[in-house]
């Protein structure tokens, strides 16, 4: 026999049956941390702080990320905050939300306006919503210090029409290579620079470009940046034929800098000099160089694609087990701005190059060394 239930009945039931809805919680369960605090430094004439905040969902309701501030400097929320967030592991539908056990990573990059101090610490306050909850959450958080101490150095190089190729902005490879290493996740190369050298037509090269030889960069000095100590060298690791995917050795820990020089530049800082040509470096482990010599010459070996020098520093004896600091280099000049157009380098020169004391060349500026 059918029964039937009236609206009222039907109503009840489905009240018996649908779960109660969660209580809101005490607080936002979120973990927020900056591993690395930022060191603000000088580039394009203006001062820069760059860090990363890493935000875990420690709850089982997925949390919606709304808008990030940073102290009175800043603020980011829709495509802005977007346009910073990356997420370890598969990616999500929607880089905002995340949910319970995982993790956002924030890169953020602050431009300190004009005649604005530089802060000796910055607080955070974070917007979110919790689960199905209207309500907004806005916590203050992630505490940290302003480092102001970013090391001075020579340039690593000399000659004119050097690209400051994937160099410091918030976008480029080297900026948000969080890579996990030996237990740890780190940026070593947050302010490395591959340095190319263009020629007037915009290539790197001229004739055949599978041969070396005919990279204008092939063969040039790497230079010391400071009195220093050599703490590590690799040679002996044959060199690349130019592109995308050709590697004369499989890449590993140990093949991923090529031929390769570490300097200790002291207060815990390390210069790290990558792709060098195998057989011709000019120091070994333990010597004591002066700024300007010679340690080496331009090649295209490790994790390359055609000649040129990787350089960064770090705050440790490690190619990418350690954390990328910011430097400066006492003096250079911005001929122009280079990049990519139609698959290929090109650069346009500036009517008056401009003179940089003290300061990081950002991506892709032309730079003259003395």
């Amino acid at each position: 026999m059918l029964t039937s239930l009236t609206g009222a009945a039907i109503a009840q039931e489905t009240a018996k049956q649908a779960p109660a809805p969660r209580p809101r919680p005490i607080d936002a369960p979120l973990d927020v941390a900056v591993p690395v605090p930022p060191t603000a430094f000088r580039a394009d004439g203006k001062t820069h702080l760059v860090y990363e905040v890493h935000v875990t969902n420690f709850g089982r309701d997925e949390c919606a990320l709304r808008r990030l501030d940073v102290a009175s400097l800043a603020s980011y929320s829709g495509d802005a905050l977007i346009s910073l967030v990356t997420r370890p592991g598969p990616a999500p539908k929607d880089k905002l939300r995340i949910e319970g056990g995982l993790r956002a990573v924030i890169f953020v990059w602050v431009t300190l306006d004009p005649g604005t101090a530089i802060p000796p610490n910055l607080s955070h306050h974070l917007a979110i919503n919790v689960g199905d909850s209207p309500d907004e959450f806005v916590i203050e958080c992630a505490h940290i210090p302003v480092r102001k101490n970013a090391v001075a150095i020579g340039s690593p190089l000399r000659g004119s029409e050097w690209m400051a190729g994937n160099g410091p902005s918030n976008t480029s490879g080297h900026r948000r290579s969080l890579i996990p290493i030996g237990g740890g996740a780190h940026i070593a190369q947050r302010f490395a620079i591959d340095w190319l050298q263009l020629r007037d037509d915009g290539n790197s090269y001229t004739g055949d470009r599978l041969d070396n030889k005919n990279y204008r960069c092939y063969g040039q000095d790497a230079l010391a940046v400071a009195d220093s100590t050599v703490v590590a060298v690799k040679d002996g690791i044959p060199e690349n034929v130019p592109g995308a995917t050709s590697r004369a050795v499989p890449i590993t820990l140990e093949t991923v800098g090529g031929n390769h020089v570490i300097l200790e530049l002291g207060g815990g800082r390390y210069g790290f000099y990558a792709h060098l040509q195998p057989g011709k470096i000019r120091v070994k482990l333990g010597d004591q160089v002066k700024r300007g010599q010679v340690i080496g010459l331009v090649g295209n070996s490790g994790n390359s694609t055609e000649p040129h020098l990787h350089f960064h520093v770090c705050d440790g004896n490690s190619p990418l087990a350690s954390e990328g600091l910011p430097y400066a280099f006492t003096s250079f000049e911005v001929q122009g701005q280079g990049g990519v157009e139609n698959g290929h380098w090109a650069w346009k020169p500036f009517n008056s190059p401009a003179q940089h004391s003290n300061e990081l060349p950002l991506q892709n500026q032309m730079v003259r060394f003395s």
